[in-house]
């Protein structure tokens, strides 16, 4: 056998998943013993979870010395991807508790006490920020709060049933919300047609062949609030793709193809050939 093939051999890996097992490098190690010395790795995990993680590697795999080959050049203010709320809402969410809920909003207004069920955690690529997903109890509503807004909560215990209840209300919420969109790649790309499901990974999608035409089409559900996302992806992949159904996305991408003709029409581009 392969000295790597126990690495890439998918159903050797899928086996040992559903068994609970899980198969690491000595690199994949040495790299978890770094960052767990890392002043951050005391808030992200809990005091059992840091013991039994540093219990697990406690062998003779070297420490990475970054010292030498990592240096952090000045840069400017970054918001940090963990958030101090996110375990807390984790286990919320897990234990499909309430919440009890004091958040501010624009205009620095504040609204407490309002009552809901956590529904999820979402991270915003765009805006590098996280978002809890709650349903409100009293209005009625499906809600988007910024993590940083949040400014206290704590659980609400609910029983079994009504959670389940509560859970089938906002996945019918979220399906009236989803709407469609069909992209069709252009033939001559087909050859890219992974690195473009690659750009669409975040979204849920079917891919259709037409062996006839030669023509590969996905289909994307997405729901409202992604459909500038999706369009940044869509300009991103640029002339491998056409969208051949899906009106509002049509708009959008005709009045920028419209917006950027208008802005350089008054200029005329002359080339020069090179002697």
């Amino acid at each position: 056998m392969n000295l790597f093939e126990k690495i890439f051999n998918y159903q050797i890996v899928s086996r040992l998943e559903d068994s609970g097992t899980f198969m690491s490098t000595s690199h994949e190690r040495s790299w978890l013993r770094t960052m767990l010395n890392h002043s951050a790795a005391d808030i992200a995990f809990t005091e059992v979870t840091l013991d039994k993680l540093r219990s697990i590697l406690e062998q003779e795999d070297q420490v990475m010395d970054t010292s030498y080959y990592l240096i952090e050049k000045a840069r400017s203010m970054e918001k940090q991807v963990y958030h101090p709320l996110l375990r807390a809402l984790s286990h919320l969410i897990m234990n499909k508790n309430g919440i009890c809920l004091t958040y501010g909003i624009k205009g620095g207004r504040v609204h407490s006490d309002h009552s809901g069920f956590p529904y999820k955690l979402e991270y915003s690529m765009v805006k590098r920020e996280w978002y809890l997903l709650w349903y409100h109890l009293e209005q009625r509503n499906f809600m988007k709060t910024r993590l940083h807004t949040i400014i206290s909560f704590s659980p609400e215990s609910i029983s079994l049933s009504k959670a389940d209840e509560h859970l089938k209300t906002i996945n019918q919420i979220l399906d009236s919300r989803k709407t469609e969109a069909v992209i069709e790649v252009v033939p001559s790309y087909n050859e890219e047609l992974s690195r473009i499901l690659y750009a669409l990974s975040s979204f849920e999608k079917e891919t259709q062949y037409d062996a006839e035409n030669d023509i590969y089409r996905v289909r994307i559900c997405y729901s409202g609030d992604e459909a500038e996302y999706l369009l940044s992806k869509i300009r991103f992949l640029g002339k491998r793709v056409r969208i051949v159904q899906g009106d509002y996305l049509k708009r959008r991408m005709i009045e920028a193809s419209t917006k950027a003709l208008a802005r350089y029409e008054s200029t005329p581009i002359i080339y020069h050939s090179q002697p």
